[in-house]
């Protein structure tokens, strides 16, 4: 047994052993999650290899799908030049739209992944008009029946929809133009609960269909079969019934967001064989995208709004989407008041109000359109300026799509992204019963939280796709500003977080995240304080970037309470959050320096109530390292001046 000498020896020794254990654990974790996300691309990869072989086999491979397809000297290759100039006012094709046209016109199964704006209605729309009889076609969403209804009766061709509100003469009529050999009728538009649940239009259309005048069956937005998708809808699991009643009729399923296992699912859903696949690429060059801190009152935010649209897009055309429809009603008062000439739209309004501004916004009679996700898909309105988000969506694909309704002329247009700490709780507890839900979230907190790469090569990982950040051509915020950037380690801010959650957890006290900013910030209820941390010196929007980046990376994890009237969102200590318990564990973050456009806030060394104590460091135990000139534990990039400021943006 060691003498009382070696006693403070022993325990340093002891300290060393225990702050290496717990570096090993931190390892182990990280190796760990490093393996799920291999064995999930091996998944994607064999998945891929095996699409790939089978294609092969049936000799069609999606290179030489693509050659074969794009030739015009079909059978009905006249036919569709002439209608694409008369009827649709067109003088060419889009990427992969003369493949899918000739495919479906050739009575293949065909499904089509191309971007928001690339044109994916007219791959069916064009062979409607130039096939006998007409196209059924599935959309989710009564207001994507409208948008395109709307657009085919100013172009003159012949097309309806049936929905619940459909009177019943209506019903009537198109029962009767579905078995009529004679009918001009071209495209009926339904939504899938019609399918599912109206035994009466099922039987119709095997009327229509022994008659030979089902031409062919387009399933839009076809990422809401599975399960995995970012918009499942229960209903669209029943279409597989179409293909095994109508197994002769093309079927034609397109999407702008379905990652390949999504797309698979889809394939099976629907009881598609070996269709030719057809992928268009993610990118859209004409779209810059930008993430902003979103202003922590309403007031402020509106202010920027209407700067940005009276400045930058005076006279131009474009949308705000928000969360909510008491948000997007909030919205449209507030840019009204200061004489932006803005109309409200969400599920909750009469269809003749929603019709009402829809058109004046289609006629430049109202220059924006507040609207929640429930407009703007299908759209045909090419001259949308921007596309701005008072709330982020919900996932990658949704931001994909919502903000892919901008510039559709193909010229400039900018899609700008208000990024507020609260909105990540509001749709958490709202997405938390969804599968994957809070993954898709974080996905796209993720993507707003980051300084430094290219939005587009975000984004393209996201879609399965390699992007090349020199191709984005300065078309997003990281890639254009050049701002300094540094990594910091806020290892024992987070420290204090989890000593204040655990704190917390001994009361048995909940802490929301306004809570926890408080307790840490030293207001509040004084009980939720830890009286050995004293509030650090920086900015509220920064703490909250700490908080929202320990949450991405696990130190912290949420947990929800379900009441009858409302889902709460709590913080909790998550699973790496034992890694702190020593004094040795960097946690980086990547901070902006001070530049042109940037606030300059300076990070001082916090202070601390822990007293040094004999064996103790120079420094307290309790210090922070953050972003220095002179510091081993940080990287700098792209540093330039010899001292700035450092600021978390």
């Amino acid at each position: 047994m060691a003498d009382g000498g070696d006693l403070p020896a022993l325990v340093d020794e002891l300290e060393h052993v225990t702050s290496e254990l717990q570096a090993i654990e931190t390892q182990i974790q990280d190796l760990l999650e490093r393996q799920q996300e291999l064995i999930q691309s091996k998944r994607v990869l064999k998945k891929k290899i095996q699409s790939l072989s089978e294609d092969a086999e049936a000799g069609t491979s999606a290179e030489s799908s693509a050659e074969n397809w794009r030739r015009q000297d079909f059978s009905w290759s006249r036919k569709v030049q002439e209608e694409l100039k008369t009827s649709f006012h067109l003088d060419s094709f889009r990427n992969l739209q003369l493949e899918t046209i000739n495919a479906t016109m050739a009575a293949k199964d065909v499904f089509l992944i191309m971007p928001t704006g690339g044109g994916k209605s007219l791959c069916y729309q064009l062979p409607a008009v130039c096939s006998t009889g007409f196209t059924l076609v599935i959309c989710p969403l009564l207001s994507l029946m409208e948008d395109q209804l709307m657009v085919l009766e100013r172009l003159g061709v012949s097309a309806t929809s049936l929905n619940a509100a459909s009177s019943k003469d209506h019903v009537k009529w198109v029962h009767g133009q579905m078995i009529d050999r004679d009918s001009r009728l071209k495209l009926i538009y339904v939504t899938p609960e019609k399918i599912a649940k109206s035994k009466l239009f099922m039987s119709r259309l095997e009327k229509a269909y022994q008659a030979g005048r089902l031409a062919r069956l387009a399933i839009d937005e076809v990422h809401c079969c599975s399960q995995w998708g970012h918009d499942f809808r229960p209903d669209y699991k029943t279409l597989g019934i179409l293909k095994r009643q109508f197994p002769n009729a093309p079927l034609i399923g397109l999407t702008a967001t379905a990652t390949s296992p999504v797309l698979k699912d889809a394939q099976k859903i629907l009881c598609v064989q070996r269709p030719l696949t057809f992928t268009a690429s993610f990118n859209r060059p004409n779209l810059f995208y930008e993430v902003r801190p979103k202003p922590s009152s309403s007031s402020d935010f509106i202010e920027d709004v209407v700067k940005l649209i009276n400045d930058r897009y005076k006279g131009q055309s474009g949308i705000v989407y928000c969360f909510s429809q008491k948000d997007s009603e909030q919205v449209t008062m507030s840019l009204q008041k200061l004489g932006v000439r803005a109309g409200t739209y969400h599920a909750n309004m009469e269809a003749r109000d929603k019709s009402k501004v829809h058109t004046l916004w289609t006629e430049n009679k109202i220059q924006v359109v507040v609207a929640t996700v429930a407009f703007g898909m299908g759209i045909d309105k090419p001259d949308v300026r921007f596309v701005i988000h008072h709330t982020m969506s919900k996932s990658m694909e949704n931001y994909y799509q919502e903000s892919g309704r901008a510039g559709r002329d193909d010229q400039r247009a900018d899609c700008i992204l208000y990024s507020g700490f609260g909105d990540i709780f509001r749709i958490s507890s709202m997405v938390v019963m969804e599968n994957v839900g809070q993954q898709k979230l974080y996905e796209m907190v993720g993507y707003c939280q980051e300084l430094r790469r290219c939005r587009r090569v975000l984004i393209a990982k996201h879609f399965d796709e390699v992007w090349d950040s020199a191709q984005c051509n300065q078309m997003c915020d990281n890639c254009s500003s050049h701002k300094d950037c540094e990594e910091a380690d806020v290892g024992d801010y987070a420290r204090d977080v989890v000593k204040i959650l655990r704190h917390a957890e001994q009361m048995d006290e909940k802490l929301t995240p306004l809570k926890l900013l408080d307790a840490w910030s030293g207001k509040g209820v004084a009980k939720l304080r830890v009286t050995q941390i004293l509030p650090p010196k920086l900015p509220r929007d920064q703490l909250e970037r700490i908080i929202t980046h320990l949450l991405l990376q696990h130190y912290i994890r949420e947990d929800f309470s379900f009441t009858a009237y409302a889902t709460i969102s709590y913080l909790k200590e998550g699973p790496k959050a034992s890694a702190l318990r020593g004094p040795e564990h960097p946690i980086p973050l990547h901070m902006r320096r001070a530049g042109n456009n940037t606030t300059k806030i300076r990070f001082p060394r916090p202070s601390t109530s822990q007293k040094k104590t004999p064996g103790s460091s120079s420094e307290s135990g309790d210090k922070r390292r953050l972003p220095s000139q002179n510091s081993p534990r940080t990287k700098k990039i792209r540093s330039s001046s010899p001292d700035p400021a450092i600021v978390i943006d």
